[in-house]
This record gives structure tokens, sequence and C-alpha cells, in this order.
């Protein structure tokens, strides 16, 4: 409930985050910036300070602006002040989540992670990738990973999207059917 609340008071500063990038045509730099933001906010050092009712906001944003250091540019302290001043501050990794997602379907491109059973070849990574980039008609970034769990097969997240072709999705599917 935590998150989903955090990601809606987000949203908003979200989108005027990269309205007001996209306008300067500074994506990169805001996304590197937001992204040292969203560390600085996990921190537990800086957390206990936000955390702190006997602190003043303005003490708050100081202290978080000074660990930034030289990190963020003059828009992007002011951003920081904003999010300080609405009491928003915490919700700087979810600001920063939005803001990437904003930009990779600005850039028409996503993220994609293959788990597979085992380490997959350069030439079925490939493949996978051009079928991927066919479908989603998007330029596409592959991480991948191992989950020897899955026995065999793949499973594909690209955004909103899993394509579950593991063999322990299958045998978890065709229980499902036989119980049914």
């Amino acid at each position: 409930m935590a998150e989903t609340s955090t990601s809606t008071a987000a949203r908003p500063y979200a989108k005027a985050a990269f309205e007001f990038a996209r306008g300067q045509q500074a994506l990169e730099a805001w996304s590197g910036m937001l992204s040292t933001a969203a560390l600085v906010a996990v921190d537990a050092n800086v957390k206990a300070v936000l955390d702190n009712p006997k602190l003043s906001t303005e003490h708050k944003v100081g202290t978080f602006l000074d660990v930034c250091g030289e990190a963020l540019d003059d828009s992007a302290r002011n951003f920081i002040r904003t999010l300080g001043e609405q009491d928003r501050l915490a919700a700087l990794p979810s600001v920063a989540e939005l803001f990437e997602a904003q930009t990779a379907e600005q850039e028409q491109r996503v993220e994609v992670t293959l788990v597979s059973a085992f380490a997959l070849e350069s030439e079925q990574e490939e493949k996978l990738a051009t079928a991927l980039r066919k479908r989603l008609n998007r330029d596409i970034s592959i991480t991948t990973q191992v989950d020897s769990t899955l026995l065999g097969g793949v499973i594909i997240r690209a955004g909103d999207t899993v394509i579950d072709g593991s063999v322990r999705g299958k045998l978890a599917r065709l229980s499902e059917a036989l119980n049914s």
C-alpha cells in the first residue's frame, strides 16, 4: 500500500521533471541527477534526517542538497526544494523510476530482462533480441539472469509484458489445468 501511495505522490513530480527536462533538451542530464538524488534519499543517514520531526523543512532540504553536492544543477536543486516543501523527498526513488519510464517511452526503447535456466549463448540472445525488437517495435536493451529453478526455457520481462516460456511455468499451467 505504501508503495502505491508513494508512486501516486511521485507521479505529478516525475511528469513535471520530465516535461521540464524535455523542454530543456536535458533528459539524460536529469536522468543522472534524479538517479543521484534517489540514491541519496534511500541512504540510512539521510533517511534519519528526513524522518526527524524536530528538524525544520529548510534544514532537511539543506542537508539533502549538501549531500548531493555538485551532482545537481540549479534547476534540479530548485526541484528538490519543491519536493522538500511538500514533504516528498522520500518519494524521490519513485520519481526517478517514473521519470525513466517516461524517458524510455519518449525514446521508444524498453528494458528487457531475460531469465533462463542456463546462460544464453550470444547467438541465442541476439535471436531473441531481434524477435523482441520486431514484436515490440522499439529499441531494446537486454539484461540476462540465470535461474536454475526454471528447469529450462526462458522468461521474458519487457515493461508490463511477461512471457513465461519456462518449463517450470509450463508445468504450473499444466497442473492448474488438471486441477480445474
